[in-house]
């Protein structure tokens, strides 16, 4: 079980209280998680990934274990502790601006 935690606004958009549980068999990656929420939750497609490119948007954030994983491809396993469910994958958006 993996557990997801979403900034306010998106849980707003996809009327969710608190965190996420999604059910997985198998590895997960970040592209299998966004594709569970999006598939669970349809007013989240497109606000994670660009509809076309399936890249990430520039002001969204993916961490998991104090680490940013942002930049990291979206097929790599994500960790033990998050796919146990020990430690949450976290969304989070990005500041901007000075």
């Amino acid at each position: 079980m993996i557990r997801v935690v979403l900034p306010t606004q998106l849980r707003t958009l996809a009327r969710i209280d608190g965190e996420v549980r999604l059910e997985f068999d198998g590895q997960a990656s970040q592209r299998t998680v966004i594709d569970a929420l999006e598939a669970r939750f349809p007013a989240l497609r497109g606000t994670l990934r660009d509809h076309e490119t399936g890249k990430r948007r520039a002001y969204v954030r993916f961490f998991a274990c104090e680490q940013d994983l942002s930049h990291e491809p979206a097929d790599a396993p994500l960790p033990e502790p998050v796919v146990s469910g020990d430690e949450p994958f976290l969304v989070v958006g990005a500041m901007a601006g000075g």
